[in-house]
């Protein structure tokens, strides 16, 4: 007997693959479609070796399509796609590539112009954005190294792009939360002293402020690692973690994880999770905090201080503890010629209203802004007035 099953799957690859074969095989409670001729039948573990194996080539090679007509300012043909996918590591034939742009366009992923080619939707790049969750762990590392060598701040003369973090919240909410968060930087649990606020319609990197919503912007930590790199001290991130401090000192880290193994911010994990402990932090100094492990040369040691005191002094220092060469830093082993810093974390102002359970969407290395256009956080119960 034929099923025919629906299951909505708004648009994903990967769901719509797994649900849109040609027959039907029964699991208790789990009709699946599959080719005719493929299995005999499919147990709960086989589904998993399917989705996995048999799934995961068309899948990838839909994304790799996307991925070419992205980088595109205007519609190319399935001849061009496909000598331009024949530099990648995935094998197709010019059938191939016909075959997947018109499931493509019947997915409204492409949108086909005729002899000219094809371009990229919305919905397709909106694809390719959700597809990310499936690459091999470790981009976070990558992202910091590509905001890193983006950022264009000058700190001498005190102008240029830092890189930022971004959350969409309520303003009146927002409202209702300003005097927690201005401890947060009061108390110096947050990057440096200064932020900015967005209106809707305006953008971020890839975040959008909608109507109803307001950006808060504050300064991403890896901006140091940037400007550091520019005065020729390669600063190494290595994990972000809760940081439990007590009468205001670090104390020692209570949770880890590594930049090199995980596609999201730590801090995003350990702030929506509930994990952090803000509130105590900034009324009597005994807290969780948000902060990062960075390793620098230890012949740099005394530049960094030096340097940390111009940042300071131009609203951006937040090098809570550093190490001496070779030496644990909060029991935190450092490799031979190498030193260790504790960074505070950008996202920690938020943190109150997410302990408040006021849900906040936040993005971590969101993208970058004009240091001209930050502001002090004395500034920022005035300045939001106007955006209620």
């Amino acid at each position: 007997m034929s099923i025919h099953y629906s299951w909505p799957y708004s648009g994903n690859i990967a769901a719509k693959e797994i649900l849109t074969a040609k027959s039907t095989c029964f699991l208790p409670n789990f009709p699946y479609t599959r080719p005719q001729n493929d299995f005999k039948c499919l147990n709960a573990g086989e589904i998993a070796v399917f989705g996995k194996r048999k799934m995961q080539k068309k899948i990838d090679k839909k994304i790799a399509i996307l991925n070419v007509l992205k980088e595109q300012t205007r519609p190319i043909s399935s001849a061009k796609i496909t000598e331009m996918l024949s530099l990648g590591s995935l094998m197709f034939s010019a059938r191939t590539v016909r075959f997947y742009l018109r499931e493509l366009d019947a997915e409204g992923l492409t949108i086909a112009h005729g002899r000219k080619g094809r371009v990229i939707t919305e919905a397709g790049l909106a694809e390719l954005r959700s597809s990310t969750v499936r690459q091999l762990p470790g981009t976070m590392s990558a992202r910091i190294d590509q905001m890193i060598y983006r950022m264009t701040f000058d700190l001498p003369m005190r102008s240029g792009t830092v890189v930022v973090n971004t959350s969409l919240v309520d303003p009146n909410l927002l409202a209702s939360c300003v005097e927690p968060v201005c401890k947060v930087f009061a108390k110096g649990f947050a990057m440096g002293k200064l932020m900015t606020l967005l209106r809707p319609g305006e953008t971020v990197g890839e975040v959008l402020v909608p109507e109803g919503r307001v950006g808060f912007c504050t300064v991403c930590s890896i901006t140091i690692n940037g400007i550091l790199l520019k005065h020729g001290i390669p600063m190494a991130s290595r994990f972000g973690g809760l940081l439990e401090v007590r009468d205001g000192k670090a104390l020692r880290f209570t949770e880890i994880i590594h930049y090199g193994g995980t596609s999201i911010d730590p801090l995003e994990v350990f702030i929506r999770s509930g994990m952090t402990n803000y509130q105590g932090a900034i009324q009597d100094g005994n807290g969780l905090i948000g902060a990062s492990f960075r390793e620098l040369p230890s012949e740099s040691r005394q530049r960094l201080i030096n340097i940390g005191q111009r940042l300071e002094e131009v609203g951006l220092g937040a090098i809570m503890e550093l190490g001496l060469p070779e030496q644990p830093l909060l029991d935190i082993p450092v490799p031979s010629g190498r030193v260790g810093a504790i960074i505070v974390g950008g996202l920690n102002p938020i943190a109150v209203m997410e302990e408040r359970e006021h849900r906040t969407f936040s993005r971590a290395l969101s993208g970058l802004v004009e240091y001209d256009r930050l502001f002090r956080f004395e500034e920022f119960p005035r300045r939001l007035q106007s955006y209620l």
